[in-house]
């Protein structure tokens, strides 16, 4: 480590508790969830937000998820995000990021270049502070959070997967999400190269860019053969732009070991019911772009589709017009479900009112064949009738292998 002060430290989590234990303790924080000012074991001192003074700190490192609206964050005169502390020491790095997908990718490159020594962190749950500072590449999973407080810290390459409007409640609007998921361009250096996908206002970069649509264009321009690959829509992407990097710093392009990558549980898990029916737990499909990925690997068939939950506020609409052509029915579920039921009469979209995740299993259930796909993609969050993404799609889990023949 390169810094010879301990920064103020804004939020108590992950993130900053790493950075702390980093630097070997004794460090001061300011937390919303803080009452009174306590000290933990390590002789970290964690007070309240509202005691911080800007005048008392020289440099301020936060948890990515404080909105630019906070306090501390308009308060703070010396703001660094976790990837400007650790901007001096960051080895050779490979930033990923996008609305959905982007955990996957950065397992998928992960495992592609474990045998070069590269280890993974950021979003995907392991903080910059514990990451190897002699591996060679480290590679890192991104949000928009951290993204938009980020201004010296630069990737060597950056991986940005499609996005659509996230967040809003957060960054504000469409366009002040898309600035920040296309920030990293803006340091960037000559020779240095992102895969972006196309239609985006591009801000003015050193970096080399390589603009993506289909799956095939990105098999095209990198020489790629995606029918080695055994993964299909999206997942078929996030492994073309894993390979694509491989080919670039290695020119390897290892189908066989990215055939052997297993993807995490809760996206697009196919498992059959006792009368060999599919059903498909995609509960990890938070947003828009997760459920129509979901919705395309399926295309060809009919689809029993369990849609809903706490959209955040986002406009759904995209999501119905892509649908409205497909042999589809919606299944509404969670604190959108008469939001989704206007919709689905707006687009002359099939819906039926099924409120509960185990009411959309049993109704299915009666009416699904062997040609048919009967999939959870609810393109929202859990939260309003679920502690978790996991906890929904494992209660799902559990009702369809209760189901009997």
């Amino acid at each position: 480590m390169k810094h010879t002060i301990k920064p103020t430290l804004f939020g108590y989590g992950l993130t900053t508790k790493a950075i702390a234990e980093k630097l070997g303790g004794g460090c001061l924080f300011f937390d919303d969830n803080t009452q009174e000012t306590f000290t933990d074991e390590n002789k970290n001192i964690i007070k309240p937000s509202s005691l911080f003074n800007p005048n008392e700190s020289s440099l301020e490192v936060t948890t990515p998820s404080l909105n630019p609206n906070h306090p501390l964050i308009k308060n703070a005169k010396n703001l660094q995000s976790e990837y400007d502390y650790f901007a001096e020491i960051m080895p050779f790095s490979i930033w990923i990021s996008g609305t959905n997908g982007k955990t996957t990718t950065t397992q998928m490159l992960t495992h592609l270049l474990e045998k070069r020594g590269a280890v993974s962190g950021g979003n995907i749950g392991t903080p910059l502070a514990k990451l190897d500072e002699k591996a060679p590449i480290w590679v890192l999973e991104s949000s928009s959070y951290t993204l938009h407080h980020t201004y010296k810290a630069s990737p060597n390459i950056y991986i940005l997967l499609p996005i659509t409007p996230d967040h809003l409640d957060w960054h504000g609007t469409a366009e002040a999400y898309e600035a920040d998921k296309l920030r990293p361009l803006l340091t960037m250096k000559e020779g240095e190269l992102a895969l972006v996908p196309k239609g985006l206002t591009l801000p003015k970069t050193d970096a080399y860019i390589v603009e993506y649509d289909t799956n095939e264009e990105i098999a095209t321009y990198f020489n790629l053969d995606s029918s080695k690959l055994h993964f299909k829509a999206a997942f078929l992407q996030d492994a073309l732009l894993a390979l694509a990097v491989s080919k670039v710093l290695f020119d390897e392009a290892d189908y066989a070991l990215m055939n052997q990558f297993k993807k995490d549980a809760h996206r697009q898990e196919e498992l059959k019911d006792a009368l060999g029916r599919i059903w498909v737990n995609d509960s990890k499909a938070t947003n828009l772009d997760a459920t129509i990925q979901a919705i395309q690997a399926y295309a060809d068939k009919p689809i029993h589709l369990i849609l809903g939950g706490d959209d955040k506020g986002v406009d759904m609409e995209d999501l119905f017009k892509r649908i409205q052509t497909l042999n589809i029915t919606l299944y509404t579920v969670g604190s959108n479900n008469q939001k989704l039921l206007a919709l689905a009469n707006q687009y002359h979209i099939d819906a039926v009112e099924s409120l509960t995740l185990s009411q959309a299993v049993k109704q299915i259930h009666h009416v699904l064949t062997l040609e048919d796909i009967a999939l959870l993609s609810p393109a929202a969050s859990s939260l309003d009738q679920f502690k978790s993404y996991k906890e929904r799609g494992e209660l799902f889990i559990q009702w369809i292998k209760a189901l009997k023949k």
